[in-house]
């Protein structure tokens, strides 16, 4: 199991944002950590159905906790097996083929992730104290062969590349932070009739159809809130899915609150415009839909609202973001209405935030929280992005995320489980040592 400690990032052992230094762990440490990861896996265990199911998962999951640099399939059976080709083809058979579903263990996940975290407030995403945030994340790859690979905006690398997309829903609370379901964005193009074979041959399912990343953040969120035991109450999202009001009026609908970063762009009334019924027009041609009112207000895109703000509108505030520890920007908050269909929909915060300095960055946000709201939650809530970027750096340098070399539809979904299961083990991990120090 890997205990090396990158500059990058905090070392196992340590709680989220400690500021104590890393933890060396010693002989009775290492020993308590194995027990724990042969009880943690004892807990998996029942959910396969097979005995070498059950083994090449144990083994999987110690080749991702390992030290070894590149986790893919060949150098795990090379490092910790030897040089097998056969022993190779079984885990590639066990990840890439075998029957299993992952759905259990993400439902497994999902009750750990309550159990060890769980907080009333907590945040599901892409991004507070029990929160949920949807994210993306890109997987550059080479050829054409990977299940829904395609040229498209790769996030992990910040522009258009060959790559697979996935959309992914973490946990944030005061006590971590923690994966907790996953989907594989498969592009429109994959569905014509062009890409049937290959379809055919990463073993797409036959049912499955098109959908957004951001119906693909909506249906997890709704899957989390329906097995009722994660608990949160708000939704946190970057640009990607702030932009899509069909995925934000959907949070709403749900019962949940959401912060979401949105571009400059985006309109907004200061104040809700009056809306005409249809009815008869001005030149004797019904009106079959409301509209606003000709005479009102246009709307404005929030980079103009932020340009009209007085100085005495920005408060400074510090937040906790990052392992770099405090960071002090300034806010500004106001009641706006947000454009639905060139219609005003229900009531909301504009939150801006700017940074300190000669050039500062501009972040825009809207809310459906309360006016009640005190503008502290919103301030902490903006700065939980760092819980998620955090989750995937750990799910990629500690426990191989990246690094698979799998092709089809069950191989991804199987690795990405896999992943969670080991990350969420180096938290459990943290919440050991974090309960040691403490004594």
């Amino acid at each position: 199991m890997s205990t090396r400690n990158r500059s990058s990032k905090r070392d196992a052992s340590q709680p989220p944002a400690s500021g104590r230094k890393p933890t060396q762990l010693s002989n009775q440490d290492v020993a308590v950590s194995l027990e724990a990861l042969l009880a943690y896996h004892r807990e998996i265990r029942p959910l396969f159905q097979r005995r070498e199911q059950r083994e090449w998962s144990f083994f999987y999951l110690c080749g991702q906790l390992s030290h070894l640099e590149r986790k893919t399939i060949e150098v795990m059976v090379l490092h910790l097996l030897g040089a097998k080709p056969r022993l190779i083809r079984a885990v590639q058979q066990f990840m890439g083929q075998s029957a299993w579903e992952v759905e259990p263990f993400v439902k497994h996940i999902q009750h750990l992730v309550a159990q060890w975290l769980g907080e009333p407030d907590g945040v599901v995403t892409r991004t507070c104290g029990g929160a949920g945030v949807v994210d993306g994340s890109g997987f550059p790859k080479q050829g054409n062969a990977s299940v829904g690979v395609a040229y498209q905006y790769c996030g992990h690398l910040g522009k258009l590349a060959n790559c697979q997309e996935g959309a992914f829903l973490v946990y944030a609370s005061r006590k971590g932070y923690a994966f907790l379901d996953e989907r594989l964005y498969m592009p429109e193009d994959w569905f014509d009739a062009a890409h049937q074979t290959l379809r055919e041959r990463c073993g797409v399912p036959t049912r499955l159809t098109f959908q957004t990343e951001p119906a693909l953040g909506l249906e997890m969120i709704q899957t989390v809130l329906e097995r009722g035991e994660v608990p949160f109450r708000w939704v946190t999202c970057d640009e990607t899915y702030g932009k899509n009001p069909t995925f934000l009026d959907g949070i709403a609908d749900l019962g949940k609150l959401y912060l979401a970063e949105v571009s400059k762009d985006t309109c907004v009334w200061v104040r809700t415009p009056t809306v005409e019924p249809p009815g008869p027009g001005l030149l004797g041609r019904p009106r079959l839909h409301p509209r606003v009112k000709r005479t009102a207000p246009a709307a404005q895109e929030m980079q103009a609202l932020r340009a009209q703000l007085p100085e005495r509108s920005w408060q400074r505030q510090t937040i906790k973001e990052g392992s770099k520890g405090p960071l002090v920007v300034e806010f500004a908050f106001m009641r706006v209405t947000p454009v639905r269909n060139k219609l005003p929909g229900e009531r909301c915060w504009a939150i801006f935030r700017r940074s300190l300095g000669p050039e500062p960055e501009i972040k825009f946000y809207l809310s459906n929280a309360p006016a009640t709201c005190p503008h502290a939650e919103l301030v902490r809530l903006s700065g939980m992005r760092w819980p998620v970027e955090t989750t995937f750096e750990e799910g990629k340098g500690e426990a191989g995320m990246d690094h698979y070399q799998l092709r089809s539809w069950s191989g991804w979904h199987h690795h990405m489980v896999q992943t969670f299961l080991a990350h969420l083990f180096l938290i459990r991990l943290r919440l050991l040592f974090q309960k040691k120090v403490q004594r």
